[in-house]
């Protein structure tokens, strides 16, 4: 839906290009092809302030899908009781980024980019867990389904990154992003409501599980709430460093 989204947009944009004279133009409407490429969804509106300056803001989205670089994650995660399998992320972001050019035309050539990032991070993250119920003299063990533990992070951070952006035809640009990196700050809750009489042993046994997590450098904290409704939840609060890096990307635009 969101590829067809951009997809749609540009038609538009390119629609009302089209019977415009673009050579010169102040304005970019863009997106990345290898962030799409990869379901990250993004459109960018730049704008040229003087020969060597100028400013834009993007949104991207990427749909909630199975964990990314799941092998990566795991070395950051540590927690064998997280099935990482059936871990699911979604993400979106604003950017604002000032460019500075170093070529001879307006909104062309080699420049340098910092930027202000502010992203949300909604994750859905399953924990297997096993709790003892006592039957009589003895005490059962019993392995429900994993308690999913879901919410959202948010993060600020700040970078910079350089490439190169070029007009090949009248209409269209070409930027290609080298390398750069942001980094910032993060903070976040995720929650499992479980169902009414849902056991205490149950509960403390998850908070238990949870706790064994090593995220560092994230701060984790967990506790068990009561609700309003009379169910209870395990909440596990995090906060910490955010950082990023931003590889190389290729992205088309139309000027106008």
């Amino acid at each position: 839906m969101k590829q067809l989204f951009v997809t749609t947009l540009f038609i538009g944009f390119a629609g009302i290009l089209y019977s415009q004279s673009l050579i010169g133009g102040k304005n970019i409407i863009k997106t990345n092809l290898s962030a799409n490429a990869l379901q990250n969804y993004n459109i960018t509106y730049e704008r040229s302030l003087n020969h060597f300056v100028s400013l834009s803001a993007s949104y991207s989205s990427m749909p909630k899908r199975n964990l990314p670089f799941k092998g990566l994650v795991k070395q950051f995660i540590e927690n064998p009781n997280i099935d990482f399998n059936n871990f699911k992320v979604a993400n979106n972001a604003i950017t604002l980024e000032g460019r500075f050019y170093l070529g001879l035309q307006k909104m062309s050539g080699f420049y340098i980019a910092p930027y202000a990032r502010f992203g949300t991070m909604n994750v859905d993250v399953p924990v297997n867990y096993t709790y003892n119920v006592p039957l009589g003299i003895i005490t059962v063990p019993v392995t429900p389904p994993p308690a999913v533990l879901t919410g959202s992070i948010r993060s600020k951070s700040v970078g910079a990154y350089v490439g190169m952006q070029y007009q090949l035809l009248t209409k269209l640009v070409l930027d290609f992003w080298v390398i750069g990196g942001h980094y910032g700050t993060s903070d976040g809750t995720l929650q499992y409501k479980a169902p009414l009489l849902t056991p205490n042993s149950a509960l403390d046994e998850i908070k238990r599980t949870v706790d064994q997590t090593n995220a560092k450098p994230f701060s984790l904290t967990t506790s068990i709430v009561q609700n309003v409704d009379g169910t209870k939840s395990v909440v596990t609060k995090s906060d910490g460093p955010w950082a990023g890096i931003r590889g190389a990307g290729i992205t088309v635009g139309l000027r106008f």
